[in-house]
């Protein structure tokens, strides 16, 4: 699954001592798993009683059904084995929430609030896994990487009337909602995305100062954004609606650069 849906991550982990490996694979199965509950489910309801379901598993209240399902059983031995925070976990479901529904964001701390719930979360607890405490480079990593990712995504959400850019930061440039529904650009919008792409670069700049202070062994969990400074530069280069891609390869060039060279991971 990780390698079908991360494969960033799915590379970062083949960095990870070997006794690792499945509960990381683990860990990012389930975020995988939550993050796309509103493509299956499509609608609020079946994706709020999946969402419950998840929580009901965490709980301990459905240990046959979780038995069952590989991704629950092997993410249930990792929370054991590595004595990962249940609490953590809830909130991430709870963050998650959002995703359900179309009410807009309306700040930006409200999204840094959700990428810290959520991809933060997620760095912690692989760090955690490899027998670190990555401090505060977590926190910084993960708004790095969730707002490249939410970024990368405006067309999809938009086609689907959902929307992750701030209503302040859309105000404060004169972007129109109604042209991000309608997939339309607008030198107002673009000004907005490239507003949060600097804060992005900000984060990722202030998640590889602090990461120096860190012993290598948790490098594979922060391993994962270091594709993000040449993906947010092609943004810069592009149209939101028309971003420049990164090509798989090179994707998998910069991670392997920056396992080598953990100095690279911010470049």
């Amino acid at each position: 699954m990780v390698r079908r849906a991360d494969r960033d991550r799915f590379i970062a982990t083949l960095f990870a001592p070997a006794h690792n490996r499945d509960a990381l694979y683990a860990l990012y199965a389930f975020d995988i798993e939550v993050a796309q509950v509103r493509d299956r489910a499509r609608e609020a309801a079946p994706g709020e009683i999946r969402l419950q379901w998840w929580r009901e598993v965490l709980q301990g209240e459905r240990q046959g059904e979780a038995t069952a399902s590989p991704v629950a059983a092997s993410l249930l031995r990792t929370i054991e084995a590595h004595r990962l925070p249940v609490h953590v976990i809830l909130a991430l479901l709870e963050a998650r929430r959002f995703d359900l529904y179309d009410e807009p964001m309306h700040t930006v701390a409200e999204l840094e609030d959700y990428a810290l719930k959520t991809a933060s979360a997620v760095i912690a607890m692989a760090a955690q896994m490899l027998g670190v405490d990555a401090g505060t480079a977590v926190q910084p990593a993960g708004i790095a990487y969730a707002l490249t990712e939410l970024l990368a995504a405006v067309p999809r959400h938009a086609a689907r009337r959902q929307l992750y850019l701030p209503i302040e930061l859309l105000d404060r440039h004169g972007a129109e909602i109604a042209d991000i529904f309608a997939g339309r650009s607008s030198p107002a919008l673009n000004k907005a995305a490239a507003e949060l792409r600097l804060l992005a670069k900000r984060h990722l700049s202030a998640a590889a100062d602090r990461l120096r202070g860190i012993g290598h062994l948790a490098l594979p969990a922060f391993l994962p954004i270091a594709p993000l400074r040449r993906t947010l530069d092609g943004m810069d280069r592009s149209d939101v609606f028309a971003q420049n891609v990164l090509a798989p390869w090179r994707r998998q060039w910069l991670i392997w650069r920056a396992a080598r060279n953990p100095k690279r991971l911010a470049d």
